[in-house]
């Protein structure tokens, strides 16, 4: 397993939740084994702070394309996976982005609504018509933050969660993610993408409580804007 993947940046921890900070180009899941992923970190993570031997369960309710950083919610026991999953797919859970995008979108703040499709042969996702075949309706909140040099910051809070919806969503309207080049950009980002899951508002799954759970950026948008081209908020 790659060095710079052996530990796990903590957010919050008990007996039902595990929520970490996922870093750049780390999948979530569901890669060959030999390959590191945020389940397989977790999961010894897991086996070595409370010396469990065996197999480890974690179920992983929440995901972002290996680029994107931020946030992921892991349940500790199925329980905690059940009522998890239900709460992301009746959509009770906030779920707050922020994205530096090349350009500016056409207003300072809006909603953007898309049918999109998967593209299988180029392995992206696509905008197409309602009548079309698999398309999905996929709605976003924008807000912009500030901008300068051609850049601008988004916070973007999500009402359905379709694959790759916030990028090919902010390319459609002209304002490629920085860094994504599989949907238009022209500007490199350090690491993987500028878009990071920031923020994520939800109910604890066994005590019923409201959880309000933040990501801090990685150092990269530090690095990336310190020549004032974007004013990116404290941590």
């Amino acid at each position: 397993m790659p060095d710079r993947f052996d530990s796990l940046n903590v957010i919050y921890e008990d007996n039902h939740l595990l929520a970490v900070n996922k870093p750049a180009m780390l999948p979530t899941m569901g890669v060959a084994e030999d390959v590191a992923s945020l389940l397989t970190v977790a999961k010894d993570y897991i086996r070595e702070k409370y010396d469990k031997p065996g197999n480890v369960y974690l179920g992983i309710v929440s995901r972002l394309d290996a680029p994107v950083t931020g946030l992921v919610v892991i349940a500790r026991t199925s329980k905690a996976a059940a009522r998890l999953t239900e709460s992301f797919k009746s959509r009770n859970v906030r779920k707050l982005y922020l994205a530096a995008v090349e350009g500016a979108p056409p207003e300072a703040s809006g909603t953007l609504e898309h049918f999109l499709r998967k593209d299988e042969r180029h392995r992206k996702m696509h905008v197409t018509h309602e009548s079309a075949e698999g398309a999905q309706l996929a709605r976003l909140r924008y807000r912009v933050l500030g901008g300068a040099s051609g850049l601008s910051l988004l916070e973007v809070e999500l009402d359905t969660g379709r694959k790759h919806q916030i990028r090919v969503q902010l390319a459609k309207v002209g304002c490629p993610i920085v860094g994504d080049r599989k949907y238009g950009a022209a500007l490199e980002f350090p690491s993987g993408i500028a878009l990071h899951s920031r923020q994520l508002e939800l109910e604890h799954p066994v005590r019923r409580e409201a959880l309000t759970l933040t990501a801090p950026l990685p150092a990269v948008w530090r690095r990336f804007a310190p020549t004032g081209k974007l004013a990116l908020p404290a941590d």
